[in-house]
Order: structure tokens, then C-alpha cells, then sequence
């Protein structure tokens, strides 16, 4: 039986009009009443009838390109190079002109996420690109691959780009992953082999797969070199196990949980931030100790933004080719590209050692137990 704009009403528990309202967007609608419409568009899987209709008989002009937050330069390069790509793709729209590609800032929020991706599957997106990791939720991730699916049942091209494959989802063209651990290793091994031994971690979020990957890594590097474990400490109070501090991917974050780390162990003689955005703030915070960079303390980053290399010193981190991965991505979303094998593909992190790295002081990070 053929849903209705009445059902849809009904569903929500507003009246016809206000459902074509947050449809149309053409009238302001509080913001919980256009979530709830949504929800109930999505959970009855109502399509336009009629007029309103004919521009979605088969994919629209439209791409989505969903970030967490346009202002970070790591989102922002990968969607403007993503939407490069998209918009001089001449020839492919239903009236033979380019792609209109939209970005959608989702702020982190996994409900923003859901319902940019239910105004696309209303639209009939010709494609979606999804930007950066993902939530580690089992209920989140449940709603995504219903949601992509019905996104792929209806001809909307999917593509991850810096984000790893979906579990049981096979309605994604392509995953562009990138080595978030392998690049988390390479960065402690580096210090590791400076001759650091006392690193301190200042880490993302809990619930996102970048942080988990690339602390991950970290921690395999560390437990390569037998510093894994617990042993008796070096006069901190806080022993010699990995000293791991949580927070917003924001320099703040950075500047605060360096500072505890500092508190923690003041014998610290390297601190690797989770981002360059992050490691801006463990910078500021070292400093601020009277400490120097990195004759004191070493600092590293992890992305290779641009602003990295001009940093005073220059950032030691991690390169992810945002620039290339957004492109790829752009490209396959337009089905100019032929999906890699399988579908996934790795994009590897290069390590980038810059000035602010350097084999530690001899009286710092020395203890009993050394």
C-alpha cells in the first residue's frame, strides 16, 4: 500500500501541512517537530507522489558530502577536493550540466547525520560521501547500514572516504580507510627510537574509530619496545604505563590534558596528541610549563595539516593525503573511477619528522627503574 503525506502526519503527530513544511523547507519548523517528521519519513519509507515528484524519478543533481565540522581543515580539504571533482563532472546531470554538491555539517552529532541522510534519500542524492571516522555504537551503526541501504536501493552512489568499511553493509561503492594505526605506530616508533621512553598520549574521543586506530597503534609500538606494562616509576606517582588522556579533537583538549599529563609525570619527555589541532594545544601547554620544544619535551601531531610545517617548530606527524583521499572519493561517488577490489581500500599514512622532535635530555624521563 503507497504511503501517504496523511500517514506520514499521522505518524509524527503534526498536521499534513507541517510535514510538507519540513519537506519543502520552505517555512521555519522547530527543530524537535522537523526531527520527528523526519523519523516518521524514514520509518514509513514515503516517497513524493505526483508533481512534487518528478525531479525524483530517477537521482537528482545532488551529491551530499556529510563532515563532522567544516571548519576543521581535516574535513575541509577532503570536501572541497571531493567537491572539485563533482562539480567538473560536465555532462552527467539529468540536464547534461554539472553536479550540485552539498556539504553537510553534521557537528559530530549521530542524529544530525541520520537525518542529512534521510533529506538526501528525499532528494534522490545521485551520491553520498561520508567524511572521517565513525561512531562506535552498536545502535548508530544499525541505523546506518538501514539507512545506506535504502540510500543504494534507490540508485544513490555510497562512498566512505577516511572512514573504515561498514560491518554487514553491502551497499557501499568504495571505503577509502585510512591507516590510522599503522601511521600511530610509525609515530611512537619514531620517538621510541630517538630514545624516549616517558610518552604521554593525548587521544580523541572514546566512542570514534580514529581515536581507538590510532591509539591502537601507539600502544602496539609501546609494547613492542616492553613499555606496555606497569613498573615502578620515575618519581611521578604515575608508574610507567602508557599515560593516556581523552578529549574533543580541539586545542583546548590539547592544552588541558597535556597539562594533566604533565601533572601526572613531570619526567614526561614526548607527548603525541591525537591530531596537529590537538598538538597546537599540547605546544601551548608545554610552554606555558616553561618548558621548551623540544629540548624538553618532544611533540608530535597526526594528519599534516597545513599548518603544520609552520608551526615554531615545525611539526613531527603523520601525512594523510586529505587532498588526494576527498578527490578519489569524489571520483568514484560520480563513477569516474573504477571502485578498488573488494571495495576497500587502505590509504597509507606517511611519517613527516620535523623540528619538533628530538632525542630526549639526559636528566629527563630517568627514574629507578631505568
Amino acid at each position: 500500500m503507497t504511503v501517504t503525506l496523511a500517514d506520514v502526519a499521522a505518524r509524527a503527530r503534526v498536521s499534513p501541512a507541517t510535514v510538507s513544511r519540513v519537506l519543502n523547507g520552505n517555512y521555519p519548523v522547530a527543530a524537535a517537530t522537523r526531527e520527528r517528521v523526519l523519523r516518521a519519513v524514514d520509518d514509513l519509507d514515503y516517497v513524493l507522489n505526483g508533481p512534487a515528484s518528478s525531479l525524483a524519478a530517477a537521482t537528482s543533481d545532488l551529491v551530499g558530502i556529510l563532515v563532522n565540522d567544516i571548519a576543521d581543515p581535516f574535513f575541509g580539504i577532503m570536501a572541497g577536493a571531493a567537491q572539485t571533482e563533482i562539480g567538473g563532472q560536465e555532462g552527467t546531470g539529468r540536464a547534461g550540466g554539472e553536479k550540485l554538491a552539498v556539504v553537510c555539517n553534521t557537528g559530530g552529532s549521530p542524529e544530525r547525520e541520520l537525518t542529512y541522510l534521510t533529506l538526501l534519500q528525499r532528494q534522490r542524492a545521485a551520491a553520498v560521501i561520508l567524511t572521517g571516522g565513525a561512531l562506535e555504537d552498536p545502535g548508530h551503526i544499525a541505523a546506518m547500514t538501514t539507512k545506506l541501504a535504502k540510500l543504494a536501493d534507490a540508485g544513490t552512489r555510497v562512498v566512505l572516504c577516511g572512514r573504515p568499511p561498514l560491518p554487514g553493509s553491502d551497499a557501499i561503492v568504495a571505503s577509502l580507510a585510512f591507516d590510522n594505526r599503522g601511521g600511530g605506530r610509525r609515530l611512537t616508533e619514531h620517538l621510541l627510537t630517538l630514545g624516549h621512553r616517558r610518552i604521554g598520549y593525548v587521544a580523541g574521543p572514546l566512542e570514534r574509530t580514529t581515536t581507538r586506530h590510532r591509539l591502537e597503534g601507539h600502544q602496539a609500538a609501546m609494547a613492542a619496545a616492553g613499555l606496555g606494562g606497569q613498573a615502578s616509576g620515575a618519581g611521578s606517582g604515575a608508574g610507567r604505563e602508557e599515560l593516556i588522556v581523552h578529549g574533543p579533537y580541539s586545542r583546548r583538549s590539547g592544552y588541558e590534558a597535556t597539562l594533566e599529563l604533565l601533572r601526572r609525570a613531570p619526567d614526561l619527555t614526548a607527548v603525541v596528541a591525537a591530531n596537529d589541532t590537538v598538538a597546537l594545544g599540547a605546544c601551548a601547554a608545554v610552554r606555558d610549563q616553561g618548558l621548551r620544544i623540544p629540548e624538553d619535551v618532544s611533540v608530535a601531531g597526526f594528519d599534516d595539516l597545513p599548518f603544520s610545517v609552520d608551526a615554531t617548530p615545525a611539526l613531527t606527524t603523520v601525512r594523510l593525503p586529505l587532498y588526494e583521499a576527498g578527490a578519489r572519493a569524489g571520483r568514484l561517488a560520480m563513477g569516474t573511477e573504477t571502485p578498488p577490489p573488494g571495495g576497500i581500500a587502505t590509504i597509507t599514512a606517511e611519517l613527516m619528522a620535523r623540528a619538533s622532535t628530538a632525542p630526549p635530555r639526559a636528566d629527563r624521563g630517568r627514574g629507578p627503574a631505568d
